[in-house]
């Protein structure tokens, strides 16, 4: 993230990232974005990406997740969550599946079911989205469609 001196706010989303959740969602699974910071730069990403579930400035993710539950009535053992930062801690310790990006300080890392390979918008999201998508699978449906265009 860039904060100029004027108030603008830039923020890089890497492009195999995105491209990841809209195989997620075109796929069936449901996507959501928890953030403590408010940025209209997520609004318009997220409406790009298909995710409809975006809540901002939260403080307590916890809430979000739980209406995120509650809205589509899940399990913590059906939820995958990728975290970066000490605030991920109580979700990363919930969820059934969670992953901390390779950049993560080693308090995220340790309560993390695993550890991407790649850095937070360096295409980390892309490798979970992957590993879901087989995990399900998913992935040769995916690939056929794309061979079918």
């Amino acid at each position: 993230m860039i904060l100029d001196n004027k108030g603008n706010e830039f923020k890089a989303f890497h492009v195999r990232d995105g491209h990841g959740i809209k195989m997620l969602i075109r796929a069936g699974i449901q996507a959501a974005i928890i953030t403590g910071r408010r940025s209209k730069v997520v609004e318009r990403r997220a409406k790009e990406l298909g995710i409809a579930e975006v809540y901002q400035k939260c403080y307590n993710k916890i809430e979000a997740y739980n209406r995120i539950k509650s809205k589509f009535s899940l399990r913590d053992n059906e939820i995958a969550y990728i975290g970066d930062d000490i605030v991920d801690l109580p979700l990363l310790k919930r969820v059934g599946l969670s992953f901390a990006v390779a950049d993560s300080p080693e308090e995220v890392k340790s309560h993390a079911s695993a550890v991407t390979k790649n850095r937070g918008g360096k295409a980390a999201a892309r490798e979970v989205t992957d590993l879901i998508l087989k995990a399900k699978g998913l992935w040769n449906k995916v690939i056929d469609g794309y061979l079918k265009t």
